[in-house]
C-alpha cells in the first residue's frame, strides 16, 4: 500500500513534466502562424519565402525524429528528453535574436535547432505514456497526450496573436522568447523527478542509417517544396527540384541495403511489410496533412471578418477549445469502440467542417460562419490529431519497438505536415496572381477635370482674333491647347501604358491584406498621378506659353504701332477721322488682348491646382468604392483558401477509405506481426 501511494504522485508528477514538454513545443508552432506574414514583411521576404518559418521547422522535425527515437532507446528516455527541451529552449532564444540582426537565414537556422529539439519531445513523451500506463488506461493516457498537444497547437495562434497585440507587432521575438523560461523550468524539473528509461539490451547504433535517412527525408521534402504545382512541368525540371528528387531515388535502395544489414536499424523495415501498419503510417501521413490546415486559419479568419494581420490567431480559441474537448473524448472512446472508428469519425467531421468553410464561410464570409467552420474543423481534428493512430501503431508493434515505432508514426506523419504547407501556400499564392486585376477592374479607370478658369473665353477671343485679318497678322500662330474638350483623362493600369507600377508598391500589393487593400489602392494611385500627371501639365503650360509669348509679340507690335499714331502732330490726326478711328480701335483691341493674356497665365498658374483637385477627387472616388474594392480582395484571397480546404477534405476523405480496409489484430503477439 506504501509503495502505491508513492508512485501514484509520481506518475502523475512524470506526466506533467512530459505533458509541460509536449505543450511548449506544440505552442510554437501555432504561436507562429498569427505572425508569418508580420515576420516575413518585416525581414523583407515575400510569400514563398516566408513560409519556410514552418516549412523549415516541419523538415527537421520530421529528419530528428527516428534518430532521437533511437538515441532514447540507447541512452535512455530521460536523458534525450532534457536533451531535447535544451535544444527547443537555444533555438527559441536565437529566434527571437533574429529580429535585432534582420536576419532571415539565421531565422530559419535557429527554427531548425529548435525543431531537432522538437522532435525528441513529443516522440520520447508519447512512448512514456504508452508504456508507463496499464493497457486498459493506455487509450485515456494517449488521449491526454493528443488532446494537450491540439491544444497547444491551435491556442498558439491565440498566443501569438495575444503577444503581438502586448508588445506591438514590430516585437514578434517575444513569441520565441517566452519558450525560454518554461525550457529552463522544465529541465530543472526533469533532472530531479523524472525516470530514465531505457531498453535493457542496447545494440551498436546505426550510424549511417541514420545518416541516410536524413539525407532520404531532407531530399525528398525539400524537393517536394519547390515544386510550383501549378507549373508543375517548369519547376519539376528546374535545378533547384530535380536533384533533390534523384538524390530520394537513389538513397532509398541505398537505405534499404543499410538497413537490412544494421545491429540495430534506425527503422524496422518490417514495419513496411505489415499491411496493418502501412495502413498506420498512411492514416498518421494522411492526419498531418490534414492538421497543417490549421496554419491558414488565422489568416483565413483576417481575411474573411477583415480584421488586421495578427489578429486572427484570437479565432483558433474556437478550434483549441472543440479539439480539446474531442481530443479528450478520443481517448475514452478508443477504450470502448476502438481507434478505427474514432478515426472515421473524426474525419468524417473534418470534411463536413472543411466543405462548410469551402461552399458556405469562403463564399458568404460572416461572423456566424466563420465560428461554425472553425467549429467543425476543431471538433473533427480532436479525434484524429494523435491518441487513435498512436494507439494503432502501439497495437502492432513489439513492447520493445515502442520508441522507434512511434518514432516512425512521427515521421511520416511530420512528412504530411511538411508537404502540406507548401502545397496550400501556392494555392494562395495562385489566388495571389489575379488579385491586381480584380481590384483594378473596380477603381475608376478616368479622371475627371475640374472647371478650369476662362476656358471658353479665351478660346472665343483667340477664334475671333484668327478671324479678324488684322489681329491674325498680330498673334501669328499662336496655338492654345483645346482645353475645352479635356474634361476627363482616361487610365490605365494594366501595364500597357505609359505607366509602370512601381517595385515597391508591387511588393506591398503582395503583402497587402484585407484592411490595407485600399490604402495601397489609394498610395498606387499617388504614385500613378506623380508619374504621368507632370507631362500632361507641361504640355498644357507650354502651349499657354506658346500663346502668351505670342499675345505678348502682339502687344508689343501694337505698341509699336499706336506710338507711330500718336506720335504725329495733333492737327494732322484731328484732319484725318480714319487715323482717330484705327487708335480707337487698336486700343480696344489692346484692352481686350491684355484681358486675354491677363486669363492665360491665370489658367496656366491654375492647371497644377487643377490637376491636385482632379487627384484629390479620384481618392475620394476609391474612398467611395472602399467596400467594392475590400469584398473583391476578399473574393479573391478566399478562392486560393478553398482551394486549401477542398484539398484537407480530400485528405481527410483518402484516410477514411483507407480505414475502411484497416483490421485490428486478433492476437496480442504485435511482434509476430513484424517478425520480431
Amino acid at each position: 500500500m506504501e509503495n502505491k501511494a508513492v508512485k501514484k504522485p509520481s506518475l502523475a508528477l512524470i506526466s506533467i513534466i512530459y505533458l509541460a514538454g509536449i505543450f511548449m513545443g506544440a505552442i510554437d508552432t501555432g504561436i507562429v502562424t498569427p505572425a508569418r506574414a508580420i515576420i516575413q514583411n518585416n525581414l523583407m521576404v515575400d510569400e514563398k519565402t516566408g513560409i519556410w518559418i514552418i516549412t523549415i521547422y516541419t523538415l527537421a522535425y520530421a529528419a530528428s525524429i527516428p534518430v532521437m527515437g533511437k538515441l532514447a532507446d540507447r541512452y535512455g528516455r530521460k536523458k534525450i528528453y532534457i536533451a531535447s527541451i535544451f535544444l527547443f529552449g537555444f533555438g527559441s532564444l536565437l529566434c527571437g535574436l533574429s529580429r535585432y540582426t534582420d536576419g532571415f537565414g539565421l531565422l530559419v537556422a535557429a527554427r531548425a535547432i529548435q525543431a531537432i529539439g522538437g522532435g525528441g519531445i513529443m516522440p520520447v513523451a508519447t512512448a512514456e505514456f504508452g508504456t508507463s500506463f496499464p493497457p486498459e488506461k493506455r487509450g485515456m493516457a494517449l488521449g491526454l497526450v493528443g488532446g494537450v498537444y491540439g491544444i497547444a497547437n491551435i491556442f498558439g495562434s491565440l498566443a501569438g496573436s495575444a503577444i503581438l497585440d502586448i508588445f506591438g507587432t514590430q516585437n514578434w521575438q517575444y513569441i520565441f522568447f517566452i519558450n525560454i523560461p518554461i525550457s529552463i523550468l522544465i529541465i530543472l524539473a526533469g533532472v530531479f523527478v523524472l525516470p530514465d528509461h531505457k531498453e535493457k539490451s542496447v545494440k551498436k547504433i546505426d550510424g549511417f542509417g541514420t545518416l541516410v535517412i536524413v539525407a532520404l527525408v531532407l531530399s525528398l521534402l525539400y524537393g517536394l517544396k519547390q515544386i510550383d504545382f501549378f507549373d508543375f512541368a517548369a519547376t519539376v525540371t528546374s535545378t533547384g527540384t530535380y536533384p533533390f528528387l534523384i538524390a530520394f531515388a537513389v538513397l532509398v535502395p541505398l537505405f534499404i541495403l543499410v538497413e537490412k544489414r544494421a545491429e540495430d536499424p534506425i527503422i524496422n523495415l518490417r514495419y513496411f511489410t505489415s499491411g496493418r501498419i502501412l495502413t498506420t503510417l498512411a492514416v498518421a501521413f494522411a492526419s498531418g496533412f490534414v492538421m497543417m490546415g490549421i496554419v491558414f486559419i488565422p489568416q483565413f479568419c483576417e481575411n474573411s471578418l477583415k480584421i488586421s494581420s495578427g489578429n486572427g490567431g484570437y479565432f483558433t480559441v474556437i478550434l483549441g477549445l472543440l479539439s480539446g474537448v474531442s481530443a479528450m473524448l478520443s481517448g475514452k472512446l478508443i477504450d470502448r469502440v476502438g481507434a478505427k472508428l474514432v478515426l472515421v469519425l473524426g474525419f468524417s467531421i473534418t470534411i463536413i467542417g472543411a466543405l462548410f468553410l469551402v461552399l458556405i464561410t469562403a463564399v458568404h464570409p460572416s461572423l456566424i460562419n466563420v465560428i461554425v467552420s472553425l467549429g467543425l474543423l476543431g471538433f473533427g481534428m480532436g479525434f484524429t490529431i494523435g491518441a487513435p493512430v498512436n494507439y494503432m501503431m502501439l497495437e502492432n508493434v513489439a513492447a520493445s519497438e515502442t520508441n522507434s515505432g512511434l518514432a516512425t508514426l512521427s515521421l511520416i506523419r511530420s512528412i504530411g505536415t511538411s508537404i502540406a504547407p507548401a502545397i496550400m501556400v501556392g494555392f494562395l499564392a495562385f489566388a495571389g496572381t489575379s488579385v491586381k486585376a480584380n481590384i483594378m477592374a473596380i477603381m475608376p479607370n478616368e479622371i475627371n477635370m475640374p472647371t478650369l478658369p476662362y476656358v471658353q473665353e479665351i478660346s472665343d477671343k483667340v477664334s475671333d482674333f484668327k478671324a479678324d485679318p488684322s489681329m491674325s497678322q498680330m498673334i501669328g500662330d499662336m496655338k492654345v491647347p483645346d482645353l475645352a474638350s479635356m474634361k476627363t483623362i482616361k487610365l490605365d493600369f494594366s501595364g500597357n501604358g505609359d505607366y509602370e507600377m512601381p517595385t515597391d508598391i508591387i511588393e506591398k500589393l503582395k503583402t497587402s491584406d484585407v484592411t490595407t487593400i485600399v490604402g495601397i489602392t489609394k498610395e498606387m494611385s499617388e504614385s500613378m498621378f506623380s508619374e504621368t500627371t507632370p507631362p500632361i501639365i507641361a504640355k498644357i503650360q507650354g502651349g499657354l506659353e506658346s500663346g502668351i509669348s505670342g499675345l505678348g509679340e502682339g502687344l508689343e507690335q501694337m505698341d509699336g504701332k499706336l506710338a507711330e499714331m500718336q506720335a504725329m502732330p495733333a492737327g494732322v490726326i484731328k484732319g484725318m477721322p480714319g487715323i482717330q478711328a484705327a487708335m480707337a480701335g487698336m486700343t480696344a483691341a489692346k484692352g481686350e488682348m491684355e484681358t486675354l493674356l491677363t486669363e492665360m497665365q491665370s489658367l496656366r498658374y491654375a492647371i497644377p491646382g487643377a490637376f491636385d483637385s482632379a487627384k484629390n477627387d479620384y481618392l475620394e472616388e476609391i474612398d467611395a468604392k472602399a467596400g467594392d474594392i475590400e469584398s473583391a480582395y476578399q473574393s479573391t484571397v478566399n478562392y486560393g483558401y478553398r482551394s486549401i480546404y477542398v484539398t484537407v477534405s480530400v485528405a481527410a476523405a483518402l484516410a477514411i477509405l483507407l480505414l475502411l480496409f484497416y483490421r485490428k489484430k486478433k492476437t496480442k503477439d504485435s511482434a509476430a506481426e513484424v517478425g520480431l
